[in-house]
């Protein structure tokens, strides 16, 4: 079978798709040597895609086309079509309109259509309406017209159900996995945190700034456990640099919140330092469809608080202390407990222990391609 996937998102720079896309890729090339690959990739990742697995047919197609805007729904689609391929697997919900061949796709959340807000867009107010307008347009066709939907969490899977009650039986759960198998090695990581002008203990956020992260919040809160607790720890925002941060660190600046720092776009050479000399990892998102970040943190055996909404109680299970991500105070007091209470510690560890057992990216690659198979034989 010649399968086509998406690639244009993959690499770590675009958050937690981009490494989802790049470990199915990585992972299907370790267990497939069957079927024909096609990925459509952009040009600023085109050569960056290498597989090592020699027994892994694929071929890279440039498909250099922005996604979200006009040119991947008129354009798009009629690249893939001259690739020929009998199944195509779109990792995001942005499948071009025109596209009416055999495909997959992932649904990750129903971000734009739980939580639809002005402030996640540098948009004004018609450029959003028809942004949102879109946006449903084209999920629609794309939950409506696939052959299969994966869903990375039971609570994506129900989010979707709710919205296309006609998608039930066509819904599949694959849960994502940490990227990271192994530390860093003592002399990077003390590299690294020197780098960034980190010189306390600290708690460690990584993530985008979307205002769904809830990284005001957070800052606030950390304000409260300064001026109750002191300044003992350090808060570590790793984040790319964009519209969104910069309002962050504008709150940090008129507000006066002392003991953050705010790292930038952290790349994969110096994250795991990053993670494995934090005190604790802090999850605050008012909504999530999976979170790969604290699962990341589990493997540097870092504690993990988070937000109990969407499905991070799911995905993290007992291996979290949970707040609620609205509560300022209540925020502060679970991330001041989750550094000095070392019994709270030691159970957090010894529960993302077991938890991390559930969530593999061989799992994924494997139920994915079994979800392939099923097509094809279907038809």
């Amino acid at each position: 079978m010649k399968i086509g996937i998406d690639c244009r998102l993959l690499g770590p720079e675009q958050g937690g798709l981009g490494r989802y896309i790049e470990q199915l890729v990585l992972h299907l090339s370790l267990i497939d040597q069957e079927n024909d690959y096609v990925l459509f990739l952009r040009s600023e990742n085109i050569n960056k895609v290498k597989i090592g697995n020699e027994h892994f047919k694929y071929t890279k197609v440039l498909a250099d086309i922005p996604w979200y805007g006009w040119r991947e729904q008129i354009l798009l689609a009629s690249i893939i079509k001259k690739a020929k391929v009998e199944l195509m697997h779109f990792p995001h919900w942005n499948v071009p309109l025109f596209y009416n061949e055999p495909f997959v796709v992932t649904i990750h959340d129903l971000l734009l259509l739980q939580y639809s807000t002005r402030a996640a867009s540098t948009l004004g107010p018609i450029g959003y309406w028809f942004k949102n307008l879109a946006y449903r347009i084209v999920l629609r066709h794309a939950v409506q017209s696939a052959e299969h939907i994966i869903a990375v969490s039971e609570f994506t899977k129900q989010e979707i159900i709710k919205h296309f009650p006609q998608t039930t039986n066509k819904i599949f759960i694959i849960y994502q996995a940490p990227s990271f198998e192994s530390p860093a090695n003592v002399s990077a990581s003390q590299n690294t945190i020197e780098k960034f002008g980190i010189n306390k203990s600290y708690a460690l956020y990584v993530g985008v700034s979307y205002p769904h992260k809830n990284l005001a919040g957070l800052v606030r809160a950390w304000k409260l456990l300064v001026e109750r607790h002191g300044n003992d720890y350090q808060l570590v925002i790793a984040s790319k640099k964009n519209y969104f941060s910069n309002k962050i660190e504008k709150i940090v600046q008129e507000e006066k919140i002392s003991h953050i720092i705010f790292t930038g776009f952290v790349p994969d050479e110096d994250l795991p330092a990053l993670y494995k000399n934090a005190a604790l990892f802090v999850f605050p998102s008012l909504y999530e469809g999976f979170g790969l970040p604290p699962l990341e943190a589990w493997i540097f055996n870092v504690p993990v608080v988070a937000s109990n909404r969407g499905s991070i109680p799911e995905i993290l299970g007992m291996g979290a202390l949970y707040f609620d991500p609205e509560s300022i105070k209540q925020m502060a007091d679970v991330i001041f407990q989750g550094l000095i209470n070392d019994e709270i510690r030691y159970e957090l560890r010894l529960a993302a222990r077991q938890e991390s057992l559930r969530y593999s990216w061989s799992k994924l690659a494997a139920e994915t391609r079994a979800i392939y198979e099923k097509i094809f034989h279907k038809r």
